[in-house]
């Protein structure tokens, strides 16, 4: 008997439709084609432990298995399930009347306790989109699968319930989310805030014009000054989740198997802080079948690179497309496969090998040359994509010992939304730009381009700050956003001069790259 019934892979963050089909006649072979990987022909043995220990047959017949497209590389223990009912109803243990009707994933162990797999929010919105009744799937993914609107969603611990209901002897229970609820209670008040922070006010001002731009952000200072803390804090100005945002987050970590099981859906924007050991791979993603990286994992939110002199020098080349483009392409000989990579980059430094370079007040002992050669790991075309670049000196005892508390998180995002909402008006009508640190040189000389006394001050300050020519639209983009954080249509002098107060690095003292 011949019967079809369909299951999902997970090409990139999305899923495609698997047609499997099962026939079983007379012989005693088992074929499974349709190139499946490994850990898909194993799914033989576990597939007979699991029927037989809960007491049905395994049928002694010929059987063949067909996944198609065939083109596709099948990969994962996700496909037991389906597997294991295809043969169950082509045996004719398994009514087969309603198998079209639902998607089916799951892994089986030994026993037919249906396991967790990645990608479900994929599969759930494939199933949606291709006009299936329902999803099968493990009940740790039911949540998850349940926040995608019109399509039954059934989680299931063990293959006997799913027997059980093809067969109309039981009714499995629906799986249902408030999705609005859910949503709005994840969104609670942050464990890390910026009253925590004493101190360093020129800094939190410096991270909040990152925030509300979207700009990139280098900061240089001695250990123990506050880099990494704050740093850390960047997540609670950020402005909410909006739902779409949340969803194809959700999507990312899914796929890669890194999402909590206990929640159906991502509502704080990520924050990803690799170790500077990172492999390329690891970090913009990749391997024998192609995995998120951690700029994928950052998208829509933050990735922190502290220490960034000691990353290996290839592994933030690499970075340098996916910075400009918001996304990545991993292609291999068979296919391509794209992930997204919207993410704000935090970097944090020492001045010098030793950290005490340009400080106020310890001396720096590292050699002559060795300072230029430590910041000169950094490259130029790197460097040329962060717009702020601010230096951190460290915070005086009165200011460590105020019990006076500083301003909270809550009061810097409020100014954050408001100059968001602003840049999303200007760009409403400009597909793929939301935010200032998007512009390019064209939109640039439309919305930031100042007045005579602004440029006069511009010119100044380059000629005499010896800043590069690159300075040039970092200046402009960070004066627009301050201009928007103060609500001003026009770029103001006093708004170029903040910005230019952003490019520290640029400054021949720090002797970072010859001019």
């Amino acid at each position: 008997m011949l019967v079809k019934l369909f299951g999902a892979a997970v090409q990139g963050i999305d899923a495609t439709l698997i047609t499997i089909e099962v026939n079983c006649s007379r012989g005693i072979r088992f074929m499974l084609v349709g190139l499946p990987d490994t850990s898909v022909k194993e799914s033989h043995e576990r597939i007979v432990s699991a029927i037989e220990v809960n007491g049905l047959k395994f049928p002694r017949q010929q059987i063949v298995i067909n996944m198609s497209p065939a083109d596709i590389r099948k990969d994962g223990s996700a496909y037991d399930l389906p597997l294991a009912v295809g043969i169950l109803a082509a045996s004719g243990s398994i009514s087969a009347s309603r198998l079209g009707d639902y998607l089916m994933m799951g892994e089986l162990s030994l026993d037919g306790t249906i396991l967790p797999l990645r990608g479900a929010l994929s599969m759930a919105l494939m199933a949606r989109e291709n006009g299936f009744k329902g999803f099968i799937l493990p009940m740790l993914n039911a949540k998850e699968a349940a926040v995608v609107e019109g399509l039954e969603i059934y989680g299931v611990d063990s293959i006997r319930e799913v027997v059980a209901f093809f067969n109309g002897e039981q009714e499995l229970q629906l799986m249902e989310v408030d999705l609005e609820r859910e949503f709005r209670e994840g969104r609670s008040a942050f464990e890390l805030d910026f009253s925590d922070v004493k101190g360093q006010e020129n800094v939190k001002r410096a991270l909040e014009v990152a925030a509300a731009g979207g700009h990139n952000i280098i900061m240089i200072g001695p250990p123990g000054s506050g880099k990494s803390m704050m740093a850390k804090r960047m997540p609670s100005i950020l402005p909410p989740f909006s739902l779409e945002e949340a969803l194809e987050t959700t999507k990312i970590h899914s796929v890669a198997g890194k999402r909590a099981l206990d929640s159906p859906l991502m509502t704080h924007r990520p924050f990803r802080s690799p170790h500077h050991t990172i492999s390329d791979v690891a970090m913009v993603g990749g391997g024998s079948y192609p995995q998120p990286g951690e700029i994928s994992l950052a998208h829509n939110g933050i990735l922190f690179l502290d220490e960034l002199p000691e990353f290996s020098r290839h592994v933030l080349e690499v970075m340098r497309q996916p910075l400009e483009d918001r996304k990545i392409t991993i292609s291999r000989a068979r296919f391509s496969v794209d992930y997204p990579a919207g993410f704000m980059m935090i970097a944090a430094m020492n001045p010098c090998p030793c950290g005490y370079h340009n400080h106020p007040d310890k001396e720096c002992v590292c050699p002559p040359g060795a300072v230029q050669k430590y910041l000169n790991r950094i490259s130029g075309p790197l460097l040329d994509r962060i717009d702020i670049q601010i230096e951190i000196v460290p915070v005086p005892f009165g200011k460590i010992s105020d019990i006076r508390p500083a301003e909270r998180s809550a009061a810097i995002c409020e100014r954050v939304v408001k100059a968001r909402e602003i840049q999303l008006g200007r760009f409403k009508n400009r597909r793929g730009f939301f935010c200032n640190a998007q512009m390019n040189g064209k939109m640039l000389r439309e919305y930031a381009f100042p007045d005579q006394r602004g440029l006069r001050l511009l010119q100044s300050a380059m000629e005499r700050l010896n800043l590069s020519a690159r300075a040039y639209d970092r200046i402009l983009k960070v004066s627009r956003t301050i201009a928007d954080l103060e609500g001003s249509e026009q770029v103001q002098p006093s708004h170029l001069a903040e910005a230019i107060n952003y490019r520290n690095l640029d400054r021949g003292s720090w002797a970072f790259f010859s001019k």
